[in-house]
């Protein structure tokens, strides 16, 4: 934030001294003569026509330079949005450099397209084999990562999986007793994870369960079909914090489990394939998130609500 004008200094400092001279004077001086003298000394002091200008510039710059960088738009995962954390970081990034972020909350693979479609200038994502794969075909600048939180397996809390942080025993499970399983089905960071841990187990037949649904939507609205079926799912414990109030019957059934970690990174779309983007906004952007001052924020953001942050910042760990 800019300091005082010296103009506002100049005015006050000129107030005082003509009411000083006006109501006092000395031995050896009329008041009129004081008076006369210190606003010529206050005269000299005030700031000349080309200081004002230069600092008049300055302030116009720094307005100019804001505004020239606009709107920035981002595509994003659906997790950021739901639990509010880009409702709480777009005003402070507005004050703070006058760029007015947008954004575009979809799964990881629809947010990755948009950026290869030139569609936006940034993406936040979470499936870090698909974001490596963006930045080496040439539509990503360079993969900065930003904060990370964990997956977990939600369902009803007096159904048949166990309590667990084994999470290959319950898929086996589930595919075993043909139990009720929502997935997001929509190529997003989430679902990338759940296909993943699949193949891991050798498991290729998992769409044979007759009670595996695919979803094809976003977090909130998995989470509220797998309520309405009494199955389970997989899902960003930052979705779960924010919705769980609205779901007194469902649970954490798995969580802990070391391949349900939950990265998120940033990356800027290459203007080189889109010259029209804002990549000095999308710069601007990916420094300041990644500044100490706003991880720091990061790590705070839900620990008020909900009793644990919502995300952990790990951009110092690149």
């Amino acid at each position: 934030m800019r300091k005082s004008s010296r103009w506002k200094v100049f005015a006050a400092a000129a107030a005082a001294a003509v009411s000083m001279a006006a109501c006092s004077g000395s031995a050896d001086k009329p008041a009129e003569t004081e008076a006369a003298e210190t606003a010529a000394e206050v005269e000299a002091a005030a700031p000349t026509e080309e200081e004002t200008a230069a600092e008049t510039g300055e302030a116009e710059s720094e307005e100019q330079e804001k505004s020239a960088q606009g709107v920035l738009m981002m595509a994003t995962t659906t997790s950021t949005d739901n639990t509010g954390l880009l409702d709480y970081l777009q005003p402070l990034f507005l004050e703070e450099t006058g760029i007015d972020l947008q954004w575009t909350a979809v799964g990881t693979g629809d947010a990755i397209q948009k950026g290869m479609d030139g569609e936006v200038d940034i993406v936040l994502v979470h499936s870090k084999a698909k974001e490596e794969e963006f930045v080496a075909s040439g539509f990503g600048v360079e993969r900065f990562q930003v904060m990370y939180n964990d997956f977990i397996i939600i369902g009803p809390k007096d159904g048949p999986v166990a309590v667990t942080d084994d999470i290959e025993s319950v898929f086996k499970q589930v595919k075993d007793e043909e139990l009720t399983f929502v997935s997001r089905g929509d190529n997003s960071g989430t679902h990338n994870k759940e296909t993943g841990i699949w193949d891991k187990l050798g498991i290729t037949d998992y769409e044979s369960n007759p009670n595996y649904v695919s979803a094809g939507a976003g977090m909130g609205d998995t989470i509220n079909m797998t309520d309405e079926k009494g199955g389970y799912c997989l899902t960003d414990r930052g979705t779960w914090l924010a919705k769980k109030a609205d779901y007194p019957d469902m649970d954490i059934i798995c969580e802990g489990d070391a391949n349900l970690l939950n990265q998120y990174g940033v990356i800027a779309v290459n203007p080189e394939k889109y010259p029209d983007l804002n990549n000095e906004a999308a710069n601007t952007f990916i420094e300041w998130i990644c500044s100490p001052e706003v991880q720091e924020l990061i790590g705070k953001f839900g620990v008020e609500e909900y009793g644990e942050p919502l995300f952990f910042p790990n951009a110092d760990q690149q």
